[in-house]
C-alpha cells in the first residue's frame, strides 16, 4: 500500500498567516504610483520545515495541502530504491491570497524535482 508523507497542517497555516501579514506591511509601506507598479503582489515563502520521505518504486508520494491531496512524482531512475530524500514546499500568494505550492524533492545532495500547483 502506498504510503503518503504530509506536512503539518500547523506549518501551513502560519505560513499562509504570514503571507497576509507581508501584504499588510508592503502595501503600507507603498507610496506613489510607481510603487504600485513595481510591486506584483507575488511572493513565494518557504514553510518552516520540509518532510523526510523515502523513494518506492522510484516515486515519492505526498498528501498536499489545498486540496491537491495524494500525489506521487516520479524521481529520476539513477536514484537507489529507498533513498532517504527530503520534500520542501513553498506557499505562493499574490497581495496576500495563496496562489499556489511548489514542492521540492532532494536526495543525495541534489534537487531531484520541482513541481508546481497553481500560480507560484
Amino acid at each position: 500500500m502506498t504510503q503518503y508523507a504530509e506536512f503539518d497542517s500547523t506549518q501551513v497555516s502560519s505560513t499562509i498567516a504570514a503571507l497576509s501579514q507581508q501584504q499588510a506591511v508592503s502595501a503600507a509601506s507603498m507610496e506613489g504610483p510607481q510603487a504600485v507598479l513595481s510591486d506584483d503582489g507575488h511572493v513565494r515563502m518557504a514553510l518552516a520545515a520540509c518532510i523526510s520521505v523515502t523513494v518506492s518504486e522510484g516515486k515519492i508520494c505526498l498528501n498536499l495541502p489545498f486540496d491537491i491531496g495524494d500525489i506521487c512524482l516520479p524521481i529520476p531512475p539513477w536514484v537507489p530504491e529507498g533513498t532517504a530524500a527530503k520534500a520542501c514546499i513553498d506557499v505562493c500568494s499574490t497581495f496576500g491570497v495563496p496562489t499556489g505550492i511548489e514542492v521540492t524533492v532532494s536526495a543525495l545532495d541534489t534537487v531531484l524535482l520541482r513541481r508546481s500547483w497553481g500560480r507560484c
